[in-house]
Protein backbone atom coordinates (compact mmCIF):
# COMPACT_ATOMS: atom_id res chain seq x y z
CA UNK A 1 0.00 0.00 0.00
CA UNK A 2 1.33 3.46 -0.90
CA UNK A 3 0.89 6.65 1.09
CA UNK A 4 0.96 10.31 0.19
CA UNK A 5 1.94 13.43 2.13
CA UNK A 6 -1.76 14.27 2.32
CA UNK A 7 -2.39 10.93 4.04
CA UNK A 8 0.25 11.69 6.65
CA UNK A 9 -1.05 15.22 7.18
CA UNK A 10 -4.61 13.91 7.45
CA UNK A 11 -3.58 11.40 10.08
CA UNK A 12 -1.78 14.02 12.16
CA UNK A 13 -4.83 16.30 12.10
CA UNK A 14 -6.35 13.82 14.53
CA UNK A 15 -3.42 13.95 16.97
CA UNK A 16 -3.33 16.75 19.54
CA UNK A 17 -0.12 18.19 20.97
CA UNK A 18 -0.89 18.30 24.69
CA UNK A 19 1.34 21.35 25.12
CA UNK A 20 -0.18 23.57 22.42
CA UNK A 21 -3.61 21.87 22.60
CA UNK A 22 -3.67 21.90 18.79
CA UNK A 23 -3.12 19.16 16.25
CA UNK A 24 0.33 18.63 14.75
CA UNK A 25 -0.79 19.23 11.15
CA UNK A 26 -2.56 22.57 11.50
CA UNK A 27 0.42 24.48 12.88
CA UNK A 28 3.82 25.03 11.34
CA UNK A 29 5.60 22.26 13.22
CA UNK A 30 5.16 19.49 10.62
CA UNK A 31 7.98 19.56 8.06
CA UNK A 32 9.93 17.47 5.54
CA UNK A 33 7.53 14.57 5.06
CA UNK A 34 9.33 11.89 3.06
CA UNK A 35 7.85 8.62 1.82
CA UNK A 36 10.00 5.75 0.59
CA UNK A 37 7.82 2.76 -0.29
CA UNK A 38 5.87 2.06 2.88
CA UNK A 39 8.36 3.90 5.11
CA UNK A 40 7.66 7.41 6.39
CA UNK A 41 10.00 10.00 7.85
CA UNK A 42 9.18 13.52 8.99
CA UNK A 43 10.38 16.38 11.16
CA UNK A 44 8.48 18.07 13.97
CA UNK A 45 9.90 21.51 14.80
CA UNK A 46 8.23 22.82 17.94
CA UNK A 47 8.00 26.58 18.48
CA UNK A 48 8.73 26.16 22.19
CA UNK A 49 11.52 24.47 24.19
CA UNK A 50 10.45 20.99 25.25
CA UNK A 51 13.57 18.85 25.48
CA UNK A 52 12.15 16.75 28.31
CA UNK A 53 9.19 15.60 26.20
CA UNK A 54 10.83 15.19 22.76
CA UNK A 55 11.01 11.41 23.17
CA UNK A 56 7.41 11.26 24.36
CA UNK A 57 6.17 13.30 21.38
CA UNK A 58 8.23 11.19 18.99
CA UNK A 59 6.78 7.95 20.38
CA UNK A 60 3.19 9.27 20.30
CA UNK A 61 3.45 10.38 16.66
CA UNK A 62 5.09 7.16 15.52
CA UNK A 63 2.47 5.03 17.28
CA UNK A 64 -0.37 7.18 15.90
CA UNK A 65 0.83 6.94 12.30
CA UNK A 66 1.27 3.17 12.55
CA UNK A 67 -2.28 2.85 13.83
CA UNK A 68 -3.81 5.35 11.38
CA UNK A 69 -2.10 4.06 8.22
CA UNK A 70 -2.51 0.26 7.90
CA UNK A 71 0.41 -1.37 6.14
CA UNK A 72 2.89 1.36 7.02
CA UNK A 73 6.48 0.24 7.40
CA UNK A 74 9.14 2.04 9.39
CA UNK A 75 8.13 5.43 10.83
CA UNK A 76 10.91 7.84 11.72
CA UNK A 77 10.13 11.11 13.52
CA UNK A 78 12.74 13.74 14.35
CA UNK A 79 11.63 16.22 17.02
CA UNK A 80 13.41 19.55 17.62
CA UNK A 81 12.57 23.01 18.95
CA UNK A 82 13.26 26.49 17.57
CA UNK A 83 12.46 29.70 19.43
CA UNK A 84 12.05 32.89 17.36
CA UNK A 85 11.58 36.57 18.21
CA UNK A 86 8.06 37.88 18.74
CA UNK A 87 6.56 41.35 18.59
CA UNK A 88 6.75 43.74 21.54
CA UNK A 89 4.80 46.85 22.52
CA UNK A 90 4.94 49.73 20.05
CA UNK A 91 7.84 52.13 20.41
CA UNK A 92 10.07 49.99 22.65
CA UNK A 93 13.69 49.66 21.51
CA UNK A 94 14.84 46.06 21.14
CA UNK A 95 17.74 44.58 23.11
CA UNK A 96 20.73 43.05 21.33
CA UNK A 97 21.19 39.34 21.97
CA UNK A 98 17.65 38.79 23.25
CA UNK A 99 14.81 37.23 21.27
CA UNK A 100 11.98 37.47 23.81
CA UNK A 101 11.55 39.29 27.12
CA UNK A 102 9.05 37.92 29.63
CA UNK A 103 8.17 40.15 32.58
CA UNK A 104 7.17 38.43 35.82
CA UNK A 105 5.19 40.85 37.97
CA UNK A 106 2.92 41.09 40.99
CA UNK A 107 0.59 43.76 42.31
CA UNK A 108 2.08 43.47 45.80
CA UNK A 109 5.09 42.07 47.55
CA UNK A 110 5.27 38.80 49.44
CA UNK A 111 3.46 36.60 46.91
CA UNK A 112 6.55 34.66 45.81
CA UNK A 113 7.10 36.52 42.52
CA UNK A 114 10.92 36.27 42.55
CA UNK A 115 10.85 32.60 43.52
CA UNK A 116 8.40 31.90 40.71
CA UNK A 117 10.46 33.93 38.23
CA UNK A 118 13.72 32.12 38.92
CA UNK A 119 12.11 28.68 38.77
CA UNK A 120 10.38 29.53 35.47
CA UNK A 121 13.74 30.65 34.07
CA UNK A 122 15.45 27.46 35.25
CA UNK A 123 12.61 25.34 33.88
CA UNK A 124 12.92 26.95 30.43
CA UNK A 125 16.68 26.33 30.52
CA UNK A 126 16.07 22.70 31.51
CA UNK A 127 13.89 22.36 28.40
CA UNK A 128 16.83 23.38 26.21
CA UNK A 129 16.35 27.15 25.86
CA UNK A 130 19.03 29.81 26.28
CA UNK A 131 17.74 31.86 29.20
CA UNK A 132 18.75 34.99 31.09
CA UNK A 133 17.50 36.48 34.35
CA UNK A 134 17.35 40.25 34.86
CA UNK A 135 16.70 41.27 38.46
CA UNK A 136 14.79 44.51 37.98
CA UNK A 137 13.90 44.88 41.65
CA UNK A 138 16.44 47.65 42.30
CA UNK A 139 15.36 48.27 45.91
CA UNK A 140 15.25 44.60 46.89
CA UNK A 141 17.45 42.48 44.59
CA UNK A 142 17.08 38.82 45.51
CA UNK A 143 18.27 36.91 42.46
CA UNK A 144 21.98 36.83 43.45
CA UNK A 145 21.02 34.89 46.59
CA UNK A 146 18.44 32.72 44.83
CA UNK A 147 20.89 31.78 42.07
CA UNK A 148 23.81 31.31 44.46
CA UNK A 149 25.96 33.89 42.65
CA UNK A 150 28.50 36.13 44.38
CA UNK A 151 31.13 38.54 43.10
CA UNK A 152 30.93 41.27 40.50
CA UNK A 153 30.59 41.09 36.71
CA UNK A 154 33.52 41.80 34.43
CA UNK A 155 33.40 43.95 31.30
CA UNK A 156 34.15 43.15 27.68
CA UNK A 157 36.81 45.85 27.58
CA UNK A 158 34.25 48.45 26.54
CA UNK A 159 30.98 49.68 27.96
CA UNK A 160 29.29 46.28 28.32
CA UNK A 161 29.15 43.97 31.33
CA UNK A 162 29.44 40.21 30.96
CA UNK A 163 26.47 38.57 32.69
CA UNK A 164 27.10 36.38 35.71
CA UNK A 165 26.16 32.72 35.34
CA UNK A 166 24.99 29.73 37.36
CA UNK A 167 22.66 26.77 36.85
CA UNK A 168 22.78 27.39 33.09
CA UNK A 169 21.37 30.95 33.36
CA UNK A 170 22.89 34.28 32.38
CA UNK A 171 22.08 36.78 35.12
CA UNK A 172 22.37 40.48 35.91
CA UNK A 173 21.28 42.33 39.04
CA UNK A 174 22.05 45.59 40.85
CA UNK A 175 22.89 43.24 43.71
CA UNK A 176 26.11 42.28 41.90
CA UNK A 177 27.23 45.92 41.84
CA UNK A 178 26.36 47.45 45.23
CA UNK A 179 28.59 45.41 47.54
CA UNK A 180 27.17 43.92 50.74
CA UNK A 181 23.67 42.50 50.77
CA UNK A 182 22.46 44.96 53.42
CA UNK A 183 23.36 48.08 51.42
CA UNK A 184 20.15 50.09 50.92
CA UNK A 185 19.29 51.71 47.60
CA UNK A 186 18.11 55.20 48.62
CA UNK A 187 17.22 56.37 45.13
CA UNK A 188 14.36 58.31 43.61
CA UNK A 189 12.33 56.94 40.70
CA UNK A 190 14.32 58.41 37.76
CA UNK A 191 17.58 56.98 39.12
CA UNK A 192 16.01 53.54 39.45
CA UNK A 193 14.63 53.67 35.92
CA UNK A 194 18.03 54.68 34.55
CA UNK A 195 19.76 51.92 36.50
CA UNK A 196 17.45 49.28 35.09
CA UNK A 197 17.96 50.56 31.56
CA UNK A 198 21.72 50.24 32.01
CA UNK A 199 21.44 46.74 33.46
CA UNK A 200 19.29 45.70 30.51
CA UNK A 201 21.12 47.38 27.64
CA UNK A 202 24.72 47.47 28.84
CA UNK A 203 24.88 43.74 29.52
CA UNK A 204 26.35 41.55 26.77
CA UNK A 205 23.50 39.02 26.62
CA UNK A 206 24.61 35.99 24.62
CA UNK A 207 21.94 34.85 22.14
CA UNK A 208 19.05 34.45 24.59
CA UNK A 209 15.78 32.79 23.60
CA UNK A 210 14.17 34.28 26.71
CA UNK A 211 15.14 36.98 29.17
CA UNK A 212 13.05 36.69 32.33
CA UNK A 213 12.65 40.07 34.04
CA UNK A 214 11.83 39.94 37.75
CA UNK A 215 9.98 43.25 38.13
CA UNK A 216 9.50 45.09 41.44
CA UNK A 217 6.09 44.60 43.06
CA UNK A 218 3.45 47.28 42.67
CA UNK A 219 2.01 49.48 39.94
CA UNK A 220 3.50 52.91 40.63
CA UNK A 221 5.49 55.34 38.52
CA UNK A 222 8.60 53.14 38.47
CA UNK A 223 6.76 50.06 37.25
CA UNK A 224 4.98 52.04 34.56
CA UNK A 225 8.25 53.53 33.33
CA UNK A 226 9.87 50.10 33.24
CA UNK A 227 6.94 48.65 31.32
CA UNK A 228 7.17 51.44 28.74
CA UNK A 229 10.95 51.23 28.22
CA UNK A 230 11.60 47.50 28.28
CA UNK A 231 10.56 45.70 25.04
CA UNK A 232 8.36 43.03 26.60
CA UNK A 233 6.97 40.11 24.59
CA UNK A 234 4.49 39.27 27.35
CA UNK A 235 3.85 39.42 31.08
CA UNK A 236 3.12 36.79 33.71
CA UNK A 237 1.23 37.89 36.82
CA UNK A 238 1.95 36.09 40.11
CA UNK A 239 -0.64 36.23 42.87
CA UNK A 240 -1.84 34.34 45.91
CA UNK A 241 -5.49 33.30 46.42
CA UNK A 242 -6.47 35.83 49.09
CA UNK A 243 -8.68 38.75 48.11
CA UNK A 244 -6.21 41.56 48.85
CA UNK A 245 -3.49 39.97 46.69
CA UNK A 246 -5.95 39.42 43.85
CA UNK A 247 -7.10 43.03 44.06
CA UNK A 248 -3.53 44.24 43.56
CA UNK A 249 -2.87 41.62 40.87
CA UNK A 250 -5.80 42.99 38.89
CA UNK A 251 -4.21 46.44 39.03
CA UNK A 252 -0.96 45.00 37.71
CA UNK A 253 -2.76 43.28 34.86
CA UNK A 254 -4.53 46.50 33.88
CA UNK A 255 -1.23 48.39 33.95
CA UNK A 256 0.26 46.07 31.34
CA UNK A 257 -2.86 46.33 29.20
CA UNK A 258 -2.63 50.14 29.23
CA UNK A 259 0.95 50.11 27.91
CA UNK A 260 0.17 47.55 25.22
CA UNK A 261 1.91 44.53 26.75
CA UNK A 262 0.21 41.18 26.23
CA UNK A 263 -0.73 39.14 29.29
CA UNK A 264 0.55 35.57 28.97
CA UNK A 265 -1.32 34.33 32.01
CA UNK A 266 -1.56 34.13 35.78
CA UNK A 267 0.27 31.89 38.25
CA UNK A 268 -1.33 31.31 41.64
CA UNK A 269 1.31 30.78 44.31
CA UNK A 270 0.74 29.37 47.83
CA UNK A 271 -2.54 27.82 46.67
CA UNK A 272 -2.57 25.11 49.30
CA UNK A 273 -0.60 24.14 52.38
CA UNK A 274 0.17 20.49 53.04
CA UNK A 275 1.10 19.73 56.63
CA UNK A 276 4.55 18.11 56.80
CA UNK A 277 3.45 16.16 59.87
CA UNK A 278 0.07 14.69 58.93
CA UNK A 279 -0.32 15.43 55.21
CA UNK A 280 -3.52 17.44 55.67
CA UNK A 281 -4.11 19.84 52.77
CA UNK A 282 -5.70 23.21 53.50
CA UNK A 283 -6.48 26.31 51.43
CA UNK A 284 -5.27 28.73 54.10
CA UNK A 285 -5.37 31.74 51.73
CA UNK A 286 -8.67 30.81 50.08
CA UNK A 287 -9.24 28.97 46.83
CA UNK A 288 -10.21 29.61 43.23
CA UNK A 289 -9.22 33.29 43.21
CA UNK A 290 -6.64 33.03 40.45
CA UNK A 291 -8.95 31.05 38.18
CA UNK A 292 -11.78 33.54 38.73
CA UNK A 293 -9.48 36.42 37.86
CA UNK A 294 -8.50 34.65 34.64
CA UNK A 295 -12.17 34.19 33.76
CA UNK A 296 -12.89 37.86 34.46
CA UNK A 297 -10.07 39.08 32.19
CA UNK A 298 -10.14 36.32 29.55
CA UNK A 299 -6.57 35.27 30.24
CA UNK A 300 -5.04 31.87 30.95
CA UNK A 301 -4.58 30.21 34.32
CA UNK A 302 -1.03 28.87 33.93
CA UNK A 303 -1.01 26.77 37.10
CA UNK A 304 -0.80 26.82 40.87
CA UNK A 305 1.94 26.06 43.37
CA UNK A 306 1.77 24.96 47.00
CA UNK A 307 3.01 26.73 50.11
CA UNK A 308 5.89 24.35 50.80
CA UNK A 309 8.86 24.84 53.10
CA UNK A 310 11.14 23.06 50.60
CA UNK A 311 10.62 25.81 48.01
CA UNK A 312 11.79 28.43 50.51
CA UNK A 313 14.72 26.38 51.83
CA UNK A 314 15.97 25.44 48.36
CA UNK A 315 15.72 28.98 47.02
CA UNK A 316 17.43 30.50 50.06
CA UNK A 317 20.29 28.04 49.61
CA UNK A 318 20.97 29.24 46.06
CA UNK A 319 19.60 26.07 44.44
CA UNK A 320 15.93 26.69 43.54
CA UNK A 321 13.54 23.77 43.34
CA UNK A 322 13.92 23.09 39.60
CA UNK A 323 17.65 22.37 40.06
CA UNK A 324 17.54 21.08 43.65
CA UNK A 325 14.84 18.47 43.00
CA UNK A 326 14.41 18.34 39.20
CA UNK A 327 12.28 15.19 39.23
CA UNK A 328 10.04 16.19 42.13
CA UNK A 329 6.38 17.09 41.80
CA UNK A 330 6.89 20.81 42.44
CA UNK A 331 9.65 21.03 39.81
CA UNK A 332 7.35 19.25 37.36
CA UNK A 333 4.69 21.88 38.03
CA UNK A 334 7.18 24.69 37.40
CA UNK A 335 8.20 22.98 34.13
CA UNK A 336 4.57 22.61 33.04
CA UNK A 337 3.98 26.31 33.72
CA UNK A 338 7.18 27.32 31.92
CA UNK A 339 6.35 25.16 28.90
CA UNK A 340 2.88 26.68 28.70
CA UNK A 341 4.38 30.19 28.87
CA UNK A 342 6.72 29.29 26.00
CA UNK A 343 3.82 27.90 23.97
CA UNK A 344 1.80 31.07 24.50
CA UNK A 345 4.76 33.21 23.44
CA UNK A 346 5.26 30.98 20.39
CA UNK A 347 1.68 31.66 19.30
CA UNK A 348 2.18 35.44 19.35
CA UNK A 349 2.90 37.51 16.25
CA UNK A 350 6.51 37.18 15.17
CA UNK A 351 8.89 40.11 15.04
CA UNK A 352 10.47 40.66 11.64
CA UNK A 353 12.70 43.53 12.70
CA UNK A 354 15.82 41.42 12.26
CA UNK A 355 14.95 40.87 8.60
CA UNK A 356 15.45 44.53 7.74
CA UNK A 357 18.99 45.90 7.43
CA UNK A 358 20.18 48.76 9.58
CA UNK A 359 20.62 51.93 7.55
CA UNK A 360 23.42 54.27 8.62
CA UNK A 361 23.80 57.70 7.01
CA UNK A 362 27.26 59.26 7.18
CA UNK A 363 28.80 62.42 5.78
CA UNK A 364 31.67 61.67 3.44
Amino acid sequence: MSFSEADVQGALKNLIDQNTRKDFASGKSLKNIKINGNDISLDIMLGYPAKSVWDEIRAIIEAHLKAALPGVGNVSVNVTSKVVSHAVQHGAKLVDGVKNIIAVASGKGGVGKSTTAVNIALALAAEGARVGMLDADIYGPSQPTMLGISGQPTTDGGNFMIPMANHGLQAMSIGFLIGSGDTPMIWRGPMVTQALDQLLRQTRWDDLDYLIVDLPPGTGDIQLSLAQQVPVTGAVIVTTPQDIALLDARKGLKMFEKVGIKIIGIVENMSTHICSKCGHEEHIFGSGGGEKMCADYSTEFLGNLPLDICIREQTDSGKPTVVADPDGNIAKTYKQIARRIAVKVGEMAQSHSAVFPKVVVQNT
